[in-house]
């Protein structure tokens, strides 16, 4: 008898480890493709993909899986998933810690320390975090030198825990080293010097000096907008930095129209409920009050709130920050039962969490000893 080998289905070649990590490979840089374009959801997605197969084809301790994870939690950070950042970091953090080998291996152990660093310094954590920062620094200046650039990231996290912490000559200093390095190895267009300026508007601004900030704000977005195009959730974020500068400054009209533009980028590339929108929402808030339109601020200072205790928690600075300016709004209207309560809570939060002479903790406090 013959057999009518026309009509039956071609057998696909079983896969092997090697195709599998392959795949995952592939994934991944589609991942980190999507995270830069802005494109959150799908890069979760596809780094899921990846772990999933490195996982299966390498075992749950390669080195190759922690690098994953360090994307995938670099991802839920970016969509306002912080305690699952956490997990993940901490995940990484437990594959790479006893590895020795290569400089590959050293970028990783660095990056992993870092990363979980920088979670707890964006939950409010700052004395978990330092000591972190502080071992990372030690790993990249020992593997790589103190001039290169994987020291970079590093440098500017631990810049922003210190500007929280009210420790702005210190931060000054780390995120000017890390600007040097970068211009150097980069060039002065890359985004990564995008974001040393944008961080050294931010700290100027910390400090008072809103006429000192706005070049470093504007030099940021104009390098950011003209990588990245229009819509871009980090160009949103360069443009909401400069609006609080000009805000300050008094820019009001110019100032709204930046912040509105950032809200709807946010809103269209983020979600509704992301932290990044909670932020625009209290600077429009507090713009509108300055403008004396009381019940538009007290609207955006609600949302914001509501936002931040869903993203944040109800015990993180952040949320201590919308609590006080929607008590300082109450207290100007002389509604003084409904600032108090408001005061005292955000007041506990800040003591908690920050350091005793912070200049948020001395102004919250002069807020409800006034009050």
């Amino acid at each position: 008898m013959t057999s009518n080998t026309g009509s039956e289905t071609p057998r696909r070649k079983p896969a092997t480890p090697r195709d599998g990590l392959g795949t995952a490979g592939r994934l991944h840089v589609r991942a980190l493709e999507s995270h830069t374009q802005g494109k959150f959801e799908k890069a979760r997605t596809l780094c899921a993909r990846s772990l999933r197969i490195l996982e299966r084809e390498s075992g749950p301790q390669d080195p190759d899986v922690a690098n994953v994870l360090n994307t995938y939690g670099v991802i839920q950070q970016d969509l306002g998933l912080y305690a699952e950042a956490e997990a993940i970091f901490r995940r990484s953090v437990g594959i790479v810690q006893n590895l020795s080998g290569d400089g590959d291996l050293d970028r990783l152990r660095v990056r992993s320390f870092s990363h979980l660093a920088d979670i707890l310094r964006v939950e409010g954590r700052y004395r978990e975090a330092e000591p972190l920062f502080e071992r990372a620094l030690c790993l990249a200046q020992g593997a790589f030198g103190p001039g290169d650039l994987h020291i970079c990231s590093v440098l500017n996290g631990w810049a922003v825990l210190c500007k929280y912490s009210g420790r702005f000559d210190e931060a000054e200093r780390l995120y000017r080293r890390a600007l040097a390095i970068m211009e150097n190895t980069l060039g002065p267009e890359h985004l990564d010097v995008a974001t040393m300026y944008h961080n050294l508007g931010g700290l100027e601004y910390s400090r008072g000096c809103y006429q000192a900030a706005e070049p470093y704000a504007c030099r940021a977005a104009e390098i950011r907008e003209k990588a990245l195009g229009p819509d871009h959730p980090e160009v949103a974020a360069d443009l909401a930095a400069l609006a609080a500068i000009l805000d300050a400054q008094e820019k009001h009209d110019e100032a709204e129209e930046l912040y509105r533009r950032a809200l709807a980028i946010f809103e269209s590339q983020l979600g509704q409920e992301n932290y990044q929108v909670a932020i625009n929402l209290n600077n429009l808030a507090a713009l509108n009050f300055r403008r004396g339109n009381s019940l538009l601020a007290e609207a955006f200072y609600w949302w914001a709130l509501h936002l931040k205790e869903k993203i944040l928690g109800p015990d993180h600075p952040e949320t201590a920050m919308t609590l006080n300016n929607l008590a300082v709004l109450f207290k100007s209207q002389g509604k003084l039962p409904q600032a108090e309560p408001l005061f005292r809570r955000a007041l506990a939060i800040f003591e908690k969490t920050l350091d005793p002479n912070h200049p948020t903790v001395l102004t919250c406090r002069e807020n409800f000893e006034d009050l």
